[in-house]
């Protein structure tokens, strides 16, 4: 066998088992959820839709899941259009600081979120937001808006810059051009942006957890049904958790994959 397929299937294999790494305990969550007995082990007790139904009953489940819809809803929005604005920003305008400006907007991702969280739980209660959907809802766009402006800022880097001088010089004025030019030439940017950053504020835990109050979010329930507990009920949320993250995520990677893949293709 040649040395390059040798790499090759090797690479292969060392993917496959990173996403059998990765995957494994959420699949065994997925099949454990549906497992009669009310401990997670082989073989399984028979097959069952209790934990489903329990959860279906369950009134605070359906409260959390309300206000983690809200929450995520609210900040794709907004931190879509932050990231929207901050990157344009970046892309059309030369100034001074902007090294700062730039470090300024990526800075949350990179802060440990027991920090931020701390640190929003100060600040909420100072100003007597602590314990608000408000409170999750700023925090999170904070967490979230960094990733809406990379994944935008990226997409206007493939965008020929003669475009908006174009529509310009045909009596555009730039309001004009950036709904006709730009938003246009971003929409799949801007659909993936939402669906990511749904997906992150949907799956946060650490800063909710801090400043949630009562208003409590699908993450948090988790947590206080499994501290000093084992029930099969965390099995059932968490394998819709994760189906309703991965559809946000699929979709974001759809939109992309199938908008460049047409560019190309007019290209050629």
């Amino acid at each position: 066998m040649k040395p390059d397929r040798l790499l090759k299937w090797f690479l292969y294999g060392y993917l496959g088992l990173v996403f059998v790494f990765i995957f494994s305990p959420i699949l065994f969550s997925i099949i454990f959820s549906f497992n009669s007995d009310r401990f997670p082990t082989i073989p399984l007790g028979g097959f069952t839709l209790k934990w489903y139904e329990t959860i279906w009953q369950d009134p605070d489940v359906w409260e959390a899941a309300r206000t983690s819809l809200l929450v995520s809803f609210s900040v794709a929005t907004i931190a879509t259009f932050l990231g929207f604005t901050t990157a344009y920003t970046d892309y059309r305008y030369r100034f001074k600081l902007k090294p700062l400006y730039l470090a300024l907007i990526l800075l949350p991702p990179t802060i440990p979120l027991i920090i931020m969280a701390l640190a929003m739980l100060a600040w909420f209660a100072k100003i007597g937001l602590s314990g608000q959907v408000f409170s999750i809802i700023i925090a999170h766009t904070v967490l979230t808006a960094p990733f809406a402006m990379a994944i935008i800022r990226l997409r206007l880097s493939q965008m020929d810059e003669s475009l908006e001088a174009a529509a310009w010089n045909l009596g555009a004025n730039q309001w004009r051009a950036l709904r006709r030019v730009i938003i246009p030439f971003c929409r799949p940017a801007i659909v993936s942006s939402f669906c990511l950053t749904a997906a992150v504020s949907f799956d946060e835990f650490a800063i909710a957890w801090f400043i949630s109050g009562l208003n409590k979010t699908i993450p948090v329930v988790i947590l206080e049904i499994v501290t000093g507990n084992i029930d099969p009920q965390v099995n059932a949320i968490g394998s819709f958790v994760f189906l309703t993250s991965m559809t946000l995520v699929i979709i974001a990677q759809v939109v992309l994959m199938t908008k460049n893949k047409t560019e190309k293709e007019n290209h050629d």
